[in-house]
């Protein structure tokens, strides 16, 4: 079974925890380190455009999005 790993973050200055799969924060962290940015910085902006839908909810979204964007780079080569 995959455990939940929490992150304590601040965003617009309002303190907020995020559990997430060990797995998706891998992922988010290094698409935060291909856009020269922190994962704050990167969870800020998702944050932003998320609209009603839940943070985890809109991070695990991003993250499998960004996965499926660089395996369709990989199919191309």
């Amino acid at each position: 079974m995959m455990r939940l790993v929490k992150k304590s973050l601040n965003l617009g200055g309002h303190a907020t925890s995020v559990a997430l799969e060990r797995e998706f924060w891998h992922v988010l962290q290094a698409c935060a380190a291909s856009q020269h940015q922190s994962l704050a910085a990167l969870i800020a902006e998702i944050d932003a455009g998320r609209g009603q839908a839940p943070l985890a909810s809109a991070l695990r979204v991003y993250a499998l999005l960004h996965g499926a964007h660089i395996q369709s780079i990989k199919d191309l080569g």
